[in-house]
């Protein structure tokens, strides 16, 4: 029996956009190798799974996300909670994981739902279908040939040579017509193809690509919907190279360094790892402790050029501050 293809054509439109987002992607490896961005990391990460959730309709802010992510209490939904934490638990996961396996596969849907789902980590065992308020979008195929479909999805994912940017899309695409799961087929579908781009690039990882998504959350049903209707991928992977641009984008355009006064940049100047208030202070030989926090402390630290080493408990005795890597660009003389 021949092995499955999954039917799509590259378009002009797609070999465009995949030039434009391997350029986008060189200047952020440089740039994720070589500036301290932990902060930024943990921001993209909240808007991922921000956006992924909220497509499935979780209302929590990134404020609460954060929350949770910190370990803090919050007042929501239990669902909605639960939702969120099993979310940061698989993205925490992503590196464990190959895309092809479907060992993987189903243990990624079992973190993603525990607590959500009867059985989470199995394929359905009945009938499915994709709903747009009271109308029928998708009947999905029954519940009987989705082990095969997904072993002969997982296997063409495993000896594609085309560019991971089209695979991802296409196992998307796919995974979705399957729906091999009673529920949390989008966030798996998405999580997924994620996987396989931190697969050709570790920076996608912190890329977030489900936040754009969900901004464009018609589109990305309407895409699913034509790809359907021609029995053909094509408009799905431009739609998701789309998105994927304008993701990476953001995050390839660089932050315009701040104007300083010569006085914060000699602060910079003798900040050597991290330092209590009193210590640069004193090593700058000021005594009014008022006109150095007003002056040097708090625009430094609005202008992300130095960060607490304790940002939860600003006041707390064992604060330090460090400078940043938009800090290192200011001492640098960079723009």
């Amino acid at each position: 029996m021949p092995e499955y293809i999954p039917p799509f054509t590259i378009t002009p439109a797609v070999i465009s956009l995949i030039s434009e987002i391997s350029e986008m992607i060189g200047r952020i490896s440089v740039f994720t190798d070589s500036a301290d961005n932990l902060r930024l990391r943990k921001v993209n990460r909240i808007k991922t799974i921000k956006g992924s959730l909220a497509i499935e309709g979780n209302t929590l802010s990134e404020e609460q996300i954060t929350a949770i992510l910190e370990g803090k209490k919050v007042t929501a939904p239990v669902r909605e909670i639960r939702e969120v934490q099993n979310a940061i638990r698989a993205y925490d996961y992503i590196d464990k994981w190959q895309p092809y396996l479907e060992d993987d596969l189903l243990t990624a849907h079992g973190i993603l739902m525990d607590g959500l789902l009867d059985k989470p980590g199995i394929y359905r065992k009945g009938g499915v279908g994709v709903v747009a308020g009271e109308r029928l979008v998708h009947l999905a195929p029954p519940a009987g040939r989705v082990p095969i479909l997904m072993k002969d999805l997982l296997l063409w994912l495993k000896k594609t040579e085309h560019h991971p940017l089209i695979a991802g899309a296409v196992f998307h695409y796919e995974f979705e017509f399957i729906h091999p799961f009673d529920d949390g087929n989008g966030r798996i579908g998405r999580l997924w193809q994620t996987l396989i781009l931190y697969k050709w690039n570790p920076v996608f990882v912190n890329v977030p690509v489900e936040n754009i998504v969900y901004k464009y959350q018609g589109e990305y049903y309407n895409a699913i919907k034509e790809s359907t209707k021609n029995s053909d991928s094509t408009f799905f992977i431009e739609f998701m190279l789309r998105m994927i641009t304008e993701a990476v984008r953001g995050m390839s355009t660089p932050e315009v360094t701040p104007y300083v006064t010569p006085e914060v940049k000699k602060m910079l100047l003798i900040i050597k790892g991290e330092m209590t208030r009193k210590e640069i202070q004193q090593k700058l030989g000021l005594k009014d402790e008022k006109h150095f926090r007003e002056r040097y402390i708090k625009p430094s630290v609005e202008a992300g050029i130095i960060e607490m080493t304790v940002p939860d408990k600003p006041n707390s005795r064992l604060q330090k501050y460090r400078i940043t890597g938009k800090g290192k660009s200011v001492i640098a003389g960079k723009k």
